[in-house]
């Protein structure tokens, strides 16, 4: 009863947080969260960085996920230090792929890209769970279960990446078609639920100039499918079926990720099929043989209460705090604009 219980909390929350997000975020005002002035000019004004609430959102994306990872992997009693590893392994090569391998298919120097990343985590993950359990776990006495580490570490990928997708509604990117350019089925579909976004400086203004019109809301198609997959699964992870949750987390995100390519109007690289949609298909591939090949391990039933408990520890609080500045400045700065800054006096107050 108490997973249930959880779960529909879950559904709640997030569907409260996406139906303002999905009327708020496609405006103007939502885009850049602050402007820092870093040099004076001649004339008196200061150039600024801006950061953005895409880097609010990642940020909070990403402690989300990390929040759902050590709730069921604490309720299957595993070592917080045996998960923090995974997920700093996981994630420090994780955020510099989604900007390699973006830059190397979408040939743009200041692009980044979660698919990308999401792709890289899938294949490293299992070996980064295996280096942990033969260095560190032996050294401590701790051991990770392949499949149900796994399935942990995807289902909350797959929160993080649907929460994410808000960073995207926000920064105007990952955008979809321009419903005027959709065929008929389309356009009925989305004639009365689609994005407009607004202002130049959002992405779909200055890189396709489709500012203003209405476009597929692909975005929010996504964040609801990915969070909607990491509810499900959540919930048989809780019931002890980690191998069933982690096949059907990676075969609804990343058969999305490629039906959705087709939806999408942003470069996404050259050719019908893109290199995502291909790496969205190995994923899928991969991931099965990975459960074929992991399978007969020890079936664990796992507490929610013990992993809940397990967020109940200061040193675990102070990192998951150092990890949301980490991750929203490195996606948070932008690097496609700027802020001119005039500080001036108030002359009212000035006594």
């Amino acid at each position: 009863m108490y997973d249930e219980i959880f779960t529909l909390i879950l559904a709640g929350g997030i569907a409260v947080l996406f139906s303002w997000a999905f009327k708020t975020l496609p405006k103007e005002d939502w885009q850049i969260l602050a402007c820092v002035p870093q040099r004076k000019g001649i004339d008196g004004v200061w150039e600024g960085i801006n950061f953005t609430y895409y880097g609010f959102f990642n940020a909070s994306a990403y402690l989300f996920a990390v929040v759902m990872l050590l709730i069921m992997m604490g309720s299957i009693s595993i070592a917080f230090v045996g998960t923090l590893s995974v997920v700093i392994l996981v994630l420090s090569i994780c955020m510099p792929a989604a900007r390699l391998i973006a830059r190397w298919v979408e040939k743009k120097q200041h692009t980044f890209s979660v698919g990308a990343a999401s792709f890289t985590g899938i294949l490293i993950a299992p070996w980064i769970i295996l280096l942990v359990n033969i260095t560190l776990g032996k050294w401590l006495q701790f051991r990770m279960p392949i499949l149900e580490t796994l399935g942990a570490i995807f289902i909350a990928y797959a929160f993080g990446e649907g929460i994410g997708r808000l960073a995207c509604i926000s920064f105007g990117c990952c955008y979809g078609k321009p419903l005027s350019a959709c065929n008929p089925l389309i356009k009925r579909i989305f004639q009365h639920w689609n994005f407009t976004f607004q202002g130049k400086t959002k992405k779909i203004a200055y890189a396709t100039h489709l500012d203003g019109q209405a476009v597929v809301p692909v975005q929010a198609l996504t964040a609801i499918i990915y969070t909607g997959t990491g509810l499900l699964n959540v919930y048989l992870f809780l019931k002890g079926k980690a191998p069933a949750a982690l096949l059907i987390t990676l075969v609804m995100t990343q058969g999305w990720r490629f039906i959705s390519e087709f939806l999408r109007a942003d470069y996404r690289g050259r050719g019908r099929i893109s290199a995502y949609q291909i790496m969205a298909l190995f994923a899928i591939i991969y991931t099965i043989v990975m459960v074929i090949f992991f399978a007969g391990s020890e079936h664990i039933v796992p507490n929610l209460f013990t992993g809940i408990n397990s967020l109940w520890n200061p040193g675990l609080v102070i990192f998951l705090g150092i990890l949301w500045v980490i991750a929203f400045v490195y996606a948070g700065k932008s690097s496609v604009t700027y802020s001119a800054i005039s500080i001036q006096i108030i002359e009212n107050n000035r006594l």
